[in-house]
């Protein structure tokens, strides 16, 4: 028999195991230790000789559960998890680096990430090197210098810019360096960054594996030896993913195939639509023919996402009167849900960056960041219209 493929692995994977009671549904065990009679026993559990929990900053069986099934869908050897995104990016740079150390990245990272570049990192005396999104041969010839940890991101948020993922593994690889790429818009649906060379994958589970924005966590898949590392960072840290956090998670990701499928329909042809409107300055999507990352996204990438980005003319006067009138999306700092999403970066990714630092990064104060949902894509449509017709005259005119 072969292999389950994706959609069935996002039902099936890290739920057998984790019944209890005769439940179909895995249980959410909230309780904080777990006991022992026998002294040799709880030893061995504690050690990590035998399996089982000892307390709950450590690990737990909802957890596990959660993590067993992302670890499938991104077919590596290990997989844990966190309380936050954020929290599996830091616990994970926290790890690998340290005083002297050189990391080689984008500009284009999520604006948390950027901010542990600019800000957290120089602070340890770790240098940082962001380079251009998309110019592979600067970023090959910052590796070569020095490397210890490449950093990733693709597609970039917001402006969902691609870089090749094999291409820069290996130059990773010939620099010794660790290969790191964060696959939150992605998702392993479209995606597998391990089988393209990188050494760990990060996910945001907030986004598109929960899929329904009522539970925050992070993740983090790899290579045994590399996770157990970053395992034991986090359990000394703190950062754990809470039990019924992580049975919301489960639960959405049962429908993971399902809901990116119809999201990366949606943004390509919400996409394609912007493209024809005055109004839109530019649009970013890799499904789109003319997108500089297009070819490489599609060697990469299975399906290009369910983000995308679009620059209006008129600035934030006229993003000020356009979400509003939206009536099929929530204007909220998150994405990946089955409703639509939309925002601007000023107040969503790059909330933390002023507005020098998002023009650095290329991310104009227009910039729309829209997260197709799994709506019907003629009322997504409809809805983008009306909103633009409705605009004031004078919006229109000085735009």
């Amino acid at each position: 028999m072969t292999e389950a493929r994706k959609g069935t692995q996002a039902i099936w994977a890290g739920e057998r195991d984790s019944l209890a009671f005769g439940a179909t549904q895995v249980p959410v065990v909230h309780s904080v230790s777990f006991g022992y009679d026998d002294m040799d026993e709880w030893y061995e559990v504690a050690v990590g000789n035998k399996p089982g929990h000892i307390y709950g900053r450590n690990t737990n069986p909802t957890v596990q559960a959660f993590e067993e099934k992302i670890r499938c869908l991104e077919n590596a050897e290990a997989a844990t998890s966190f309380s936050t995104g954020m929290a599996a990016i830091s616990n994970t740079l926290g790890t690998f680096l340290q005083p002297g150390d050189r990391v080689v990245s984008i500009k284009d990272t999520y604006g948390g990430t950027n901010k542990i570049f600019t800000e957290f990192l120089p602070r340890q005396q770790v240098e940082v090197i962001l380079c251009e999104t998309g110019n592979h041969d600067a970023i090959e010839n910052e590796i070569a210098k020095g490397c210890n940890v490449l950093y990733l991101e693709t597609p970039t948020n917001p402006t969902v810019k691609i870089t090749d993922i094999k291409r820069m593994a290996e130059a990773g690889k010939r620099a010794g360096a660790l290969v790191i790429v964060d696959n939150t818009f992605a998702t392993p649906i479209n995606q597998q960054p391990l089988q393209l060379g990188a050494d760990l994958v990060i996910h945001s589970a907030t986004k598109f594996l929960g899929g329904h924005a009522d539970a925050l966590g992070g993740a983090l898949c790899g290579s045994k030896e590399l996770v157990e590392q970053v395992y034991h960072y986090r359990e000394i840290n703190g950062a754990t993913l809470d039990p019924m956090a992580a049975y919301l998670l489960l639960r959405g990701m049962k429908t993971l195939k399902l809901r990116v499928e119809r999201q990366c329909e949606n943004a390509l042809a919400v996409a394609k639509y912007l493209q024809t409107k005055e109004l839109v300055e530019s649009v970013y999507y890799p499904g789109l023919d003319d997108h500089p990352g297009h070819e490489i996204a599609s060697r990469q990438m299975e399906g290009y996402g369910g983000m995308l980005s679009f620059a209006v003319k008129g600035g934030v006067e006229t993003v000020r009167h356009l979400l509003p009138k939206l009536k099929y999306a929530n204007r909220a700092a998150n994405l990946g849900s089955v409703e639509t999403i939309v925002g601007p970066s000023r107040t969503t990714s790059h909330v933390e960056c002023t507005p020098e630092e998002r023009a650095a990064m290329g991310i104009p104060e227009g910039l729309i960041r829209y997260s197709a949902g799994i709506e019907d894509i003629e009322d997504l449509l409809e809805d983008l219209e009306q909103a633009i017709q409705s605009l004031p005259k004078d919006v229109l005119v000085n735009s």
